[in-house]
């Protein structure tokens, strides 16, 4: 077996390994300062974005790139907090909404400003604007299937 690096195999192991370090940060500092982790987060945002902020649980399970198990487990802890309530269809009883409260909407708000603050201050010290902007390009090459094209970590105002 040849030891010649394989540019792509190292591309790929550099984004693991990145992937990894900025989550463990990320998730560790919204635990810390909003009892946050950064799943919950998550889903608060695309519930925030979502027309009359709410969303079938499998279209917010396929957004997250979360089983149908694991949102449901997600969305448990997150309406036991009260950031989430279950919604009803009118027209179709079988399906259910997940819904963001004002309390959620007002959390989110709150750990939006630490989480965007983190992003820009460790990708600031490590990148130029030039380096950023090619990063964020080469990055959405890759196809990433089951989620949005969505680059927002901040709730609508």
């Amino acid at each position: 077996m040849s030891t010649q690096a394989i540019p792509e195999v190292e591309a790929f192991a550099g984004l693991l390994r990145a992937h990894a370090a900025t989550t463990r940060r990320f998730n560790a500092q919204l635990v810390a300062e909003h009892g946050l982790t950064l799943s919950h987060y998550e889903v608060l945002l695309r519930l925030s974005r979502a027309p009359g902020r709410r969303m079938r649980r499998v279209d917010l399970s396929q957004q997250v790139l979360l089983t149908p198990s694991g949102i449901t487990r997600l969305l448990s802890g997150l309406e036991e907090s009260g950031f989430v309530q279950r919604a009803s269809c009118d027209s179709d009883a079988r399906v259910t909404y997940a819904e963001l409260t004002e309390e959620g909407l007002e959390k989110l708000r709150a750990a939006s400003k630490t989480h965007v603050s983190g992003i820009r201050e460790l990708f600031a010290a490590h990148f130029s604007a030039s380096d950023l902007e090619s990063l964020r390009d080469l990055l959405w090459r890759l196809p990433v299937e089951g989620a949005p094209d969505d680059a927002a970590c901040e709730p609508p105002s």
